[in-house]
């Protein structure tokens, strides 16, 4: 097939060129856009050297899947020429999540869901990959009711600038931070994103909503604190959930070691544990800490973590392209 991927140059842009090679997707084509200022360079794809080129009216004619590692608003600008071209775009932004007639899509949750498609393919935020990944063989066990969750969320979540704000500010203490509100060396934030409702910020009440749609899900109730830690790559997640039946640790266990793309990682008296130095530069996701939850009744605890440049974007994407 022919491919063409927006914001090629980006963190999740290369992840996905290199999750095409790793998933041995047969491209014919392969067309790589970005920036301006990216114009001259080149990657390399299967021994290849494929020129980076920006956007034009026709740039979509004979692409059959559009990978969309871009902004939101380039989302919006590019989909209907995409459209037009008779090609599906599967995007990363938040731009098309939420709006009904896209599919919201983690393959190994809710690949029925693609077949709903009007052309269009949104892939889930990070976080809430992640965290579903963790906790969706407890929900087959019973339907998960109400989740508080806290995550701590590395810096390259924010794209290379948040990479180089970090190193540059553990070499120089006095480095003025502009991509994060305070500096992040050495310190957590417990805010990522905008401030919406209740004094909640958009990057939490992404949990809440999209975890409702992948898992068709209406009435779930989320608590969620998002928290950016100086860690360079994967995401970390800690959950506390209630289902409507009472579950007990070993069944959970067992169901979580089945799970497709999940590693169950679980023995605290060996300090085995998920962690970003074991998943980054992975696509599965790790889930281990498993124990009863001691305020809800019948609940369960555990603590996942995942790359979020892979699973959590790049590989993501590319995995609706082989359901597709």
């Amino acid at each position: 097939m022919n491919i063409a991927i927006l914001g090629a140059t980006g963190l999740v842009g290369k992840a996905m060129i290199d999750s095409l090679i790793e998933e041995n997707i047969k491209v014919d084509k392969l067309k790589l856009f970005a920036s301006e200022r990216s114009l001259g360079q080149a990657i390399n794809f299967k021994g290849k050297e494929i020129p980076i080129e920006i956007i034009k009216e026709d740039s979509f004619k004979n692409m059959d899947v559009v990978l969309g590692a871009g902004s939101k608003e380039l989302a919006k600008e590019c989909a209907s020429k995409i459209l037009e071209a008779g090609a599906v775009f599967i995007d990363n932004s938040s731009y098309f999540r939420m709006q009904e007639d896209v599919p919201l899509i983690v393959p190994e949750i809710n690949s029925e869901d693609i077949k709903k498609h009007r052309g269009i393919i949104a892939n889930p935020n990070c976080s809430t990959i992640i965290s579903l990944m963790a906790i969706n063989a407890i929900n087959k066990l019973s339907p998960i009711e109400s989740i508080i969750a806290s995550t701590y969320q590395a810096v390259s979540g924010a794209g290379k600038e948040g990479l180089n704000e970090l190193e540059e500010e553990i070499k120089n203490l006095d480095y003025k931070p502009n991509v994060f509100p305070y500096p992040i060396a050495y310190n957590c934030i417990p805010s990522i994103d905008e401030a919406s409702e209740d004094d909640y910020t958009k990057e939490e009440l992404k949990l809440l909503y999209e975890s409702r749609k992948i898992m068709h899900l209406p009435d779930l109730k989320v608590t969620c604190t998002c928290v950016r830690v100086p860690t360079l790559r994967s995401h970390c997640i800690s959950l506390s959930i209630k289902c409507k039946d009472p579950l007990n640790v070993e069944e959970v266990k067992e169901s979580i070691s089945k799970q497709k793309g999940v590693i169950l990682y679980d023995d605290l008296k060996v300090k085995k544990y998920p962690m970003p130095i074991i998943t980054a530069n992975q696509n599965k996701v790790f889930v281990g800490r498993i124990r009863k939850d001691n305020v809800f009744d019948g609940g369960i605890a555990l603590f996942c973590s995942g790359d979020q440049i892979r699973k959590g974007a790049a590989y993501n994407a590319v995995s609706i392209i082989k359901y597709l």
